[in-house]
């Protein structure tokens, strides 16, 4: 029941406290919970960039609403889905599969085969949504773990995708800035915090098809 209790207690955190910090130790945890994300095929088609300069986190600020959780967040993350998936990103899974667990790459080069086969049915638009779905799943596992460590965070959709992609200098990296999330400790003086959560009930979400 503690994961219950942990996502009643968090919420998105609009004001930051910029003087509390988040330890290394917490950090990594997140990481490794990123880490671990469920993804389609395994291919885990996205990267995280940590943003410590502080005079960039500056400049991205009034790319993003000038939302003051960019600047005074103790981390801050950009999402990244790879735009396009290519044979060699599959050939490197394979490789990966086949040192893990030991097994001879002829053994499951069949399965490269056919994701290569399924994705080569996707068209750019098709390829680019389904990457960002999978990059949402390792931020939903982010800030799952940022609640068990009463870890404040704040996704955030809010910022100017095209610009972020060019002051990063993503585009050409063949990525994409799909979701920021910025990581801290609530300031006191937030009042969001004493709202109450607002959802749907569960009977309004879930339907019985008998």
């Amino acid at each position: 029941m503690q994961l219950l209790h942990n996502l009643k207690w968090r919420y998105a955190t609009k004001k930051m406290d910029a003087s509390k910090k988040v330890s290394q130790e917490n950090i990594d945890y997140i990481k490794e919970a990123v880490q671990l994300s469920a993804s389609s095929y395994g291919l885990q088609p996205y990267k995280i960039l940590e943003i410590k300069n502080s005079k960039l986190r500056e400049e991205l600020k009034p790319l993003s609403w000038n939302q003051s959780q960019i600047t005074d967040a103790s981390h801050l993350f950009v999402f990244c889905n790879y735009t396009m998936i290519n044979e060699k990103d599959i050939d490197d899974l394979i490789l990966l599969k086949s040192e893990t667990n030991g097994i001879p790459i002829d053994k499951i080069s069949g399965y490269g085969d056919f994701v290569k086969g399924k994705l080569k049915e996707k068209s750019e638009t098709e390829m680019f949504h389904w990457t960002a779905k999978q990059t949402y799943i390792a931020l939903s596992n982010a800030m799952n773990a940022c609640a068990e460590l009463q870890i404040d965070c704040t996704p955030m959709e809010g910022f100017e995708n095209g610009d972020y992609n060019q002051k990063l200098g993503l585009t050409e990296k063949g990525l994409n800035a799909c979701v920021v999330l910025a990581i801290g400790y609530r300031d006191n003086k937030d009042a969001s915090q004493n709202s109450k959560k607002v959802r749907k009930s569960i009977n309004t979400i879930f339907e019985n098809i008998i």
